[in-house]
């Protein structure tokens, strides 16, 4: 068995949202091999994230973002409590949406979940919800948003 570094265990624990035996159990499965332990705890964490899908999500933020004056978008994104509508993993999650709103000019949400992530063109927004599903432990829902930009003509 490959000799496992609390450091490690550590890092994997802080990407993941997993505890610490779940995170050195991982690694000790995968030989040590941190990118392979990674890899089957996103599967593990997205497996049940999706079943958290059917759970209802009625807390959460309005987040905002306003581009040189120029653009302006508003994002509701929601989560199943107000303990983690206020923790900053998810107050940082909002702002990245906000961010891929401004730059990405999604038509919808299902469009914006589609998307490439405008900070890691190797996932799409839908993956980095997943994700964060995964990491808080709560159903996250993109719910609606709206963008602005100046001159521009809607067909609302």
């Amino acid at each position: 068995m490959a000799k496992i570094s609390i450091d490690e265990i550590k890092r994997l624990r802080s990407l993941t949202g997993v505890g610490i035996t779940d995170a050195k159990q991982a690694l000790a499965d995968a030989g040590g091999d941190f990118d392979k332990a990674l890899e089957e705890m996103r599967k593990k964490g997205l497996t049940k994230a999706e079943k958290r899908g059917e759970r209802e999500a009625r807390a959460g933020l309005i987040g905002s973002y306003v581009h040189d004056g120029r653009i302006g978008v508003l994002v509701e994104v929601n989560c199943e409590t107000d303990f983690v509508a206020k923790t900053d993993e998810f107050k940082d999650l909002v702002k990245d949406l906000t961010l891929q709103i401004c730059s990405g000019e999604p038509e919808g949400v299902d469009d914006l979940l589609k998307q490439e992530f405008v900070k890691d063109s190797s996932k799409t927004v839908g993956d980095v919800v997943k994700e964060a599903n995964a990491q808080l432990g709560e159903n996250i829902v993109v719910r609606r948003f709206s963008r602005l930009a100046l001159g521009e003509i809607t067909s609302e």
